[in-house]
């Protein structure tokens, strides 16, 4: 698991106001019905944010997720991506993840990050710059999003997986990098036993060799899943990751 159950994601540096925060129900390519969640900014920058979830699916702590990215000016929906083995519905604490998600499929997530940046590019005054940010497995998904000719201003991912072996079945951004076409902001803990170093630069060498822009923080002693405002020992990291994060979609805090 990602998070603990009680995480909560930390307050951006800028505090507005969300004006519309709803349940939505999507449809993929395929037919494909999924749930997600959005909010919108009462002070929009023109930015808009795809948040995919870690390995829990659409669980409470993305859709407060979206709230906060609104609260800082920027659009935002998180969305499930289990419906295809785990029905439509939305995913409580019991959720049983495990055998959901070595069914997940490359063509299936990105079909559904698809129909969800066309969801915040159909909305009433539309961002005109779409990134999408991903946690965990979610890391991995979002990092990939820069490979599938979505038009992105960017993708960000926090202690994004890169392994090649992932039980997932997804592909590794390493060896996807060449075909990158955004730049890439990688968060990352030093802690995290489950990203080595070498792995990181792995990544950071093969987006080089692409000639990709991008900017790779490592937190000290942070483990991973830092990004969370109940663990005050790495505040500092948090705070700084909303600096990062904002600063790479165009928005001063």
């Amino acid at each position: 698991m990602c998070f603990d159950a009680d995480a909560h994601p930390p307050l951006p540096p800028i505090s507005g106001g969300a004006i519309d925060a709803r349940d939505l129900t999507l449809t993929s390519a395929d037919g494909t019905r999924f749930a997600a969640y959005v909010a919108r900014a009462m002070a929009p920058t023109g930015a808009g944010i795809v948040i995919v979830p870690d390995v829990r699916g659409l669980h409470p702590y993305y859709e407060e997720l979206a709230l906060r990215f609104a609260e800082a000016g920027v659009d935002a929906i998180a969305f499930d991506m289990y419906a295809r083995s785990a029905g439509s519905g939305k995913r409580d604490p019991a959720f049983d993840y495990g055998p959901h998600m070595t069914q997940l499929s490359a063509e299936g997530i990105n079909a559904d990050v698809a129909a969800t940046a066309a969801e915040l590019r159909s909305l009433e005054h539309a961002p005109q710059r779409v990134y999408s940010v991903g946690f965990c497995i979610g890391g991995r998904i979002s990092f990939l999003q820069a490979a599938t000719g979505l038009a992105l201003g960017g993708v960000i991912g926090f202690y994004g997986s890169l392994a090649r072996d992932h039980r997932s079945g997804l592909p590794s951004p390493i060896d996807e990098a060449q075909r990158f076409s955004c730049p890439v902001l990688g968060l990352f803990g030093g802690a995290d036993q489950s990203i080595p170093p070498e792995l990181r630069d792995e990544f950071d060498w093969a987006l080089s060799e692409a000639a990709v822009e991008h900017r790779f923080v490592v937190y000290d002693g942070a483990p991973h899943s830092f990004f969370d405002r109940m663990a005050e020992q790495h505040a500092d990291a948090s705070a700084d990751a909303w600096r990062q994060m904002l600063g790479f979609i165009g928005i001063g805090a």
